[in-house]
């Protein structure tokens, strides 16, 4: 065996993947999408089975709720003010140095979603919203790039492999976003890190069957599991695509992917905060908005963003290069968008 294979050497002596599998696997690219609870543990599958570039998006920041079930960060993570794309690609780096980690620390949107996917073989959807999913399966369909669903919420979760053009998508399954108040969220159901493990599990070997060159063994289904009560089913979507009619994939609609259906600001899953991002967009010196700043209030910065305290206020503003905040505080997205345009502008 080659010396650089050594450390994959269990996996190679699994037949399914075997020597030509894991060079496979080596040469592959995938755009995984966010990197807190899924996404992390997601990550650290690839890296560890050595999948050869891994591009990794986020837009949010460490915080202590989240040692609770994204098993790449640390408390020091959270002390060093780091967005979770940095840490994620650092901690990777240190379990994996042979393979190629390229950490972004952006929103996905409309504006960017096609050149982070250029170039890769799989997208894996790490998210917590669907309105980002819908986008993925809009830019799925136009390219012809596969992705792999996934989303968990309490003790349960689901996930499903959609091969654009073949395959049931997601708007097979569902047409638009469900809307507000009519599912349940971080807020109201809480989530388990053991149904967050299995979902990740099952999204990664998904992963890895297509990557190392056996897609035929991935079944056409919606794969539901909740680890409290111990079950696991698989809904079959194989005819899914011709009984739904579905507007994106069988008649050609990118509601998302052309931006005409999109949110400036969103609610943060579990978090009493709302991300607000500017109309364009703009590129922000962050050491010269720490100087302005300075007298609003307490203010603390790095390379990646800025951190501010109002004088007498309950909010905390977390500000990043590209002009997004995350305003902590509130679920009131009209408070929210306020108090960017009196802190960051308009």
């Amino acid at each position: 065996m080659q010396p650089e294979l050594e450390r994959y050497s269990r996996q190679i002596l699994f037949q399914p993947i075997g020597e030509a599998g894991q060079q496979r696997l080596l040469r592959s690219r995938v755009l995984l999408c966010g990197c807190g609870a899924l996404g992390s543990a997601i990550a650290d599958g690839l890296t560890r089975a050595g999948v050869g570039f891994l591009r990794l998006i986020d837009r949010d920041f460490v915080e202590l709720s989240n040692l609770q079930r994204q098993v790449l960060f640390d408390e020091q993570d959270i002390t060093d003010q780091l967005p979770k794309a940095v840490a994620a690609g650092r901690k990777l780096a240190r379990i994996n140095s042979s393979i190629q980690i390229e950490p972004i620390v952006a929103d996905l949107d409309h504006t960017n979603i096609l050149r982070l996917a250029d170039g890769v073989d799989l997208i894996i959807d790490g998210l917590d919203n669907f309105e980002t999913r819908f986008l993925i399966n809009d830019a799925s369909l136009s390219t012809g790039i596969p992705w792999i669903y996934g989303g968990c919420i309490g003790s349960h979760g689901q996930t499903m492999t959609i091969f654009p053009g073949q395959t049931a998508c997601l708007r097979c399954l569902m047409d638009s976003v469900p809307p507000p108040g009519t599912t349940e969220t971080c807020d109201t159901a809480g989530i388990i890190g053991p149904a967050i493990n299995i979902v990740a599990a099952l999204q990664v070997t998904s992963a890895l069957k297509l990557l190392s060159g056996h897609r035929e063994e991935i079944e056409p289904v919606l794969t539901i599991v909740d680890v409290w009560d111990g079950t696991l089913r698989k809904m079959s979507v194989r005819n899914l695509r011709e009984q739904s009619n579905c507007a994106a994939c069988l008649r050609g609609e990118r509601a998302w992917l052309s931006g005409d259906r999109r949110a400036q600001t969103t609610a943060l899953c579990g978090r009493n905060a709302v991300q607000v991002s500017p109309g364009e967009p703009v590129l922000l010196s962050l050491s010269e908005l720490t100087r302005k700043l300075s007298s609003a209030g307490r203010v603390s910065s790095n390379a990646f963003l800025l951190r501010l305290r109002p004088s007498e206020t309950e909010y905390e503003l977390t500000v990043f290069a590209d002009g997004r905040a995350i305003i902590k505080g509130t679920n009131d997205p009209a408070v929210a968008r306020g108090l960017y345009a009196r802190y960051v502008g308009n």
